[in-house]
């Protein structure tokens, strides 16, 4: 069947399933724009392609398959760079399609040339130029093959785009993908599970470390299943938070050093410490020999890249979590952990557990905002955050009901990630998406509003307001004696006629007594609402807060 390159991009994106295609245009992917009009493929055109490259990214993290995002060449393929590394470091699917300029081009400084196959090498799966019309489906195949097998991560296609505009014949069937060096892990070795078994029975006080690749690998309910079974506390890095609820009672927190005091304390109280799907990373662990002293460390992972990257284990199990666990299950059928170790981890939970502050000091307290807005929120709903002190808030506060329902830019941190990732999400799952960001993240990617108005997705946004970037206005805080450096973000502007300028409802909370009703108002319909809410400048990320005891914002500061 004859047929262009982009005929044959858009026919292999319709095999693999594909419904939603986020971008921007330009002169070099606009073949593949212009049949997608002939799909049913619907394309949501961004406001700009680092928002295109997040909601392809929250639309996977809902969905489970690979998100699509596509861009021009250039500047249009650079805007992509730092939402491909955010789903690289969190283990994200996507596939990202971008232009380049003409094949007799490529290499001669074109204008609009870039090599963004060498500069997204380090943080990509996989890439691919095509050379050849006629591998165009068998490298879109392979590359959502390889996006969203083992574990999964961004692959890029850069497609020059006079090979989009030439005739080829299409291929009748697709030919069975075998890539050469790409292999899935086998079955974990038995032997390894055997031991695994056998040191958390001989334990006397054993935590599970859930990670984010619990969810990855769809093994929830397996992981669910082997907890209650066995009784072993839990305790999770951030992209682990929702493998169980929040309110389960054997899950004690997020560890690390923005994490929960009672999690981190049972963590080291931990004789043997199961790490299920976690890269073991500074943030969650920054000081590393206590692991590995006393054999405590048993690493699982799908990646054996991972095993002894950061900390070395006792025991180290090479598979997916799903298998690992099929497998282990049944070796602790008649396994429990000992009633004293469950006692001392509540205990601790009991003593290192404060229920926020909740009277007016003229600042709403994010932490009680949050309790709040999860007792009202539906227990589907999904909730996408900033980079920062509002993500550290909601990971300590929220109760995740779900396993996928924190949206968040863990391993990479990137600011700019929050609403057009609740975008995607939101077109993924059509239920209520919150995005939660601090007032100095929000205006990285607010022009993203235009693209909810213009394709009608609603999300919930609340933009924690304190006219600082907060999280580095904290550390010049507590390690800076005080000496605020570009940091404050004054000339923002008023959140609240931006949104009317949008047509988006919205509103304004500035005390505790009115958070209940400005939540309420916020969650009477199904439409985008913005609101603001006014929060204290020194308001720590720590989980101890008494609001009424933070200083005031000084003069200068305000």
């Amino acid at each position: 069947m004859l047929m262009t390159g982009a005929e044959m991009v858009v026919k292999t994106l319709e095999k693999n399933g594909v419904k939603v295609v986020f971008g921007y245009p330009g002169a070099a992917n606009c073949p593949i724009i212009d049949r997608l009009s002939f799909s049913p493929i619907k394309h949501i055109l961004t406001r700009n392609e680092q928002g295109a490259a997040h909601m392809a990214s929250g639309y996977a993290r809902v969905t489970k398959q690979p998100g699509v995002c596509t861009a021009t060449s250039g500047p249009g393929a650079t805007n992509l760079i730092t939402g491909i590394a955010t789903a690289y470091m969190d283990s994200v699917p996507m596939v990202a399609l971008t232009g380049q300029v003409a094949t007799p081009l490529i290499g001669k400084d074109a204008f609009q040339e870039v090599d963004i196959t060498g500069a997204t090498l380090p943080f990509t799966k996989h890439s691919y130029l095509i050379k050849n019309g006629l591998d165009i489906p068998k490298v879109v195949n392979e590359a959502f093959h390889i996006a969203g097998t083992g574990r999964p991560g961004p692959v890029l296609i850069d497609f020059p785009m006079d090979l989009l505009k030439q005739t080829f014949d299409y291929p009748d069937e697709d030919a069975e993908i075998n890539i050469r060096g790409y292999k899935l892990p086998a079955k974990a070795n038995e032997t390894q599970i055997k031991k695994v078994a056998d040191a958390v029975k001989n334990a006397k006080k054993p935590v599970i470390l859930a990670g984010g690749g619990i969810t990855i690998s769809d093994a929830v309910e397996e992981f669910r299943k082997f907890v209650k079974m066995t009784n072993i506390p839990v305790v999770s890095t951030m992209m682990g938070i929702g493998c169980l609820p929040s309110d389960d009672a054997l899950y004690y927190g997020m560890i690390g050093s923005h994490g929960a005091k009672r999690a981190n304390m049972i963590f080291n109280r931990a004789d043997i410490v199961i790490a299920m799907g976690s890269r073991l990373g500074d943030r969650s662990v920054a000081h590393v020999k206590g692991l590995e002293d006393g054999n405590k460390l048993i690493h699982i992972d799908i990646d054996p890249a991972e095993i002894g990257k950061n900390v070395q284990p006792y025991i180290p199990v090479v598979g997916d979590i799903k298998n690992v666990l099929e497998q282990l299950t049944p070796l602790m059928a008649d396994y429990k952990a000992a009633d004293p170790w469950i006692a001392e981890a509540d205990e601790l939970r009991a003593r290192f557990t404060h229920e926020p502050f909740s009277g007016d000091s003229g600042f709403v307290n994010p932490k009680y905002f949050l309790k709040v807005l999860s007792e009202k929120a539906d227990p589907d709903a999904y909730i996408s955050t900033e980079v920062g002190q509002n993500q550290i808030w909601v990971a300590n506060a929220f109760n995740i009901r779900h396993p996928r329902a924190l949206i968040t830019s863990g391993g990479f941190g990137t600011m700019g990630y929050g609403l057009p990732a609740a975008i995607g999400a939101s077109k993924a799952s059509g239920k209520t998406v919150f995005a939660v960001m601090g007032d100095g993240s929000f205006q990285m990617d607010l022009p993203e509003m235009g693209t909810m108005c213009q394709w009608d997705i609603p999300v919930k946004m609340i933009v924690f307001k304190n006219d600082r970037l907060g999280m580095v206005h904290e550390h010049q805080y507590l390690l800076y004696k005080s000496n605020y450096q570009a940091v404050s973000i004054e000339g923002s502007p008023n959140f609240n006629i931006l949104a009317d300028a949008y047509g988006i409802k919205n509103g304004y909370v500035s005390e505790n007594s009115g958070v209940a009703a400005a939540i309420d108002e916020m969650l009477k319909d199904k439409e985008s609402y913005l609101l603001v809410v006014n929060v204290n400048p020194y308001e720590p990320t720590g989980d101890t807060l008494n609001e009424a005891a933070l200083p005031k914002p000084k003069k200068e500061d305000k």
